[in-house]
């Protein structure tokens, strides 16, 4: 008897090692072409099917790898542009960063991998297929730490009718979905194959569940829409002033010359609440005992509105650094002063800090273009009148924990994220970021203001959709009415991840306890 064969399968559907190879390899090309910025999305439907029809039958070693290839193939594919970002930061030579991106490709792509460890070893030990898919994909979305975050429910961000499950459970509910009907197309071509009576019962319910899924959207759409009529509104503008990346440092006056002009032909156009800066828009850093007093000279009092601007704020410590960084969002009344501020937490690994560079400060040496950043700890709202706004910086926005943090604790009306993407180029990311950014509209059912110094800056409303935005790579100026709306806690923002930390604490005891010692134990009982 092989044991170490998943006996439940029979034979192997894909016999040659190299054939399953390809077959992984598939599933991360499918998935890349499916993902933002190439959005072909009608192929995330059928994105996980050949990685698991070249699993089937497989060791448990077998499938992992084979998974593990897939994620490496859509990660160093998909995340192209971490080349140009690894030049720009670390400023090692083009053969080391390229060596670097296949390690961090290599290392991302352990995600997918560690969903074919779960979904192996469970089934293994006899538990049913399907479950134990949902469950290890569920847990290898929220448990396996990556430097640059990804969902795969990002793959429907433009269909609104399915994006809405997000409120319930963050873009991981949403891509269940999607996942479980590439599993049950899998099942009827695994069943065809081996000869055997197709599952029709099994995809008959996955068919229902997406049929309920976006039946849920339809009604929520409606409800969110009536909600988003009857709230206040008021009028938001953002300035993308599209300063490159060295231009923004080596010439911090035009920077600045460029955000208050741009704000000033808004103003023109009629009242404003708030303009929205990008992510250090004003240039150069300032002491934080001095911010106030600086930049009301630069230009807060000038404009007279209520600015929400990125700064780069400094203090002395006593340690080994001398001097601290802030990447902070601050926040001015209309007469200038600064009212509010909020330091960005979830920090950039190796292009705002070095891991163990506290500790090991000769790391800094070695990468002189990595910032020396200091997280912050505060969730508090900016004030805006009346009004909260919860303020997040850069890639903090496509972090559904974090963003439910800060929206638990501050009870905002308005979603606003700051960011400066000018590092990747015109590349796909910036889509691949807004597209991952508009599921915390859903998930809070807020509307959400982005503004970025490169683009692509957006308005969008509660239920996802981009009601305007920018280009990349230009000068532009929006304003949009938004609506201030906060209708309670949506089941997200009450439980966070909690259900899908029960699903990997399920999954990690399926690998582990065998199925038939819970036969043995019923029958006992």
């Amino acid at each position: 008897m092989r044991s170490d064969l998943d006996t439940d399968s029979g034979e192997l559907l894909v016999r040659a090692t190299w054939q399953a190879r390809l077959c992984a390899v598939g599933t991360g090309l499918l998935y890349f072409l499916a993902f933002p910025g190439i959005d072909l999305w009608p192929l995330g439907f059928v994105a996980w099917v050949p990685l698991l029809l070249a699993m089937r039958g497989r060791s448990v070693k077998a499938q992992t790898g084979l998974a593990w290839l897939s994620g490496l193939t859509m990660t160093f594919v998909g995340f192209y542009w971490m080349l140009g970002m690894l030049q720009t930061f670390s400023g090692f030579p083009v053969a080391l960063c390229v060596l670097f991106m296949l390690l961090l490709a290599a290392y991302q792509g352990c995600r997918i991998g560690l969903f074919g460890f779960l979904y192996a070893r469970s089934a293994l030990l006899g538990w049913w297929r399907g479950p134990c898919f949902a469950l290890a994909f569920a847990a290898s979305e929220l448990c396996f730490p990556v430097l640059f975050p990804w969902y795969f429910g990002a793959v429907v961000h433009q269909l609104p009718v399915l994006t809405q499950l997000a409120e319930l459970g963050s873009p991981i509910a949403v891509g269940l979905v999607i996942a479980l009907a590439n599993y049950a197309l899998a099942e009827l071509w695994i069943a065809h194959r081996q000869g055997r009576p197709k599952p029709w019962r099994m995809a008959a319910m996955q068919a229902t569940l997406l049929a309920l899924s976006m039946g849920y959207g339809l009604v929520r759409i409606q409800e969110v829409d009536r909600s988003a009529a009857r709230a206040p509104k008021g009028r938001v503008g953002l300035v993308q002033a599209n300063m490159g990346l060295m231009e923004k440092r080596a010439d911090r006056g035009e920077g600045l010359r460029r955000h208050v002009a741009l704000s000033e032909s808004l103003l023109g156009g009629g009242p404003i609440d708030l303009i929205v800066w990008s992510e250090t828009s004003v240039a150069g850093g300032v002491y934080e005992e001095d911010a106030e007093r600086v930049y009301r000279q630069l230009f807060t009092e000038r404009l007279r509105v209520p600015v929400l601007f990125g700064a780069l704020l400094m203090r002395d410590v006593s340690d080994a650094r001398g001097r601290t960084l802030f990447n902070s969002a601050l926040m001015s009344d209309g007469h200038g002063h600064i009212s509010g501020r909020y330091d960005k937490q979830a920090l950039l690994a190796f292009g705002e800090y070095l891991p163990l560079g506290s500790t090991f400060p000769v790391l800094y040496e070695w990468s002189p273009n990595t910032g020396a950043f200091t997280p912050g700890n505060s969730l508090a709202a900016l004030p805006l009148g009346e009004r909260r706004v919860s303020a997040h910086i850069c890639l903090e926005d496509v972090l559904p924990d974090v963003v439910n943090d800060l929206v638990r604790a501050s009870d905002a009306d308005l979603l606003v994220n700051i960011t400066n993407d000018a590092w990747y180029g015109d590349t796909t990311q910036p889509w691949i970021h807004l597209a991952l950014a508009k599921f915390r509209a859903i998930e809070h059912r807020r509307f959400f203001v982005r503004s970025t110094n490169s683009g692509v800056s957006a308005f969008i409303d509660p239920v996802g959709r981009v009601l305007a935005h920018t280009k990349t790579f230009e000068q532009a100026a929006l304003s949009h009415e938004v609506a201030y709306m906060n209708l309670g806690a949506t089941p997200y923002e009450s439980y966070g991840n909690i259900p899908w930390w029960v699903c990997s604490a399920l999954v990690a005891a399926c690998c582990v306890v065998p199925r038939s010692r819970l036969g043995r134990l019923r029958a006992r009982t």
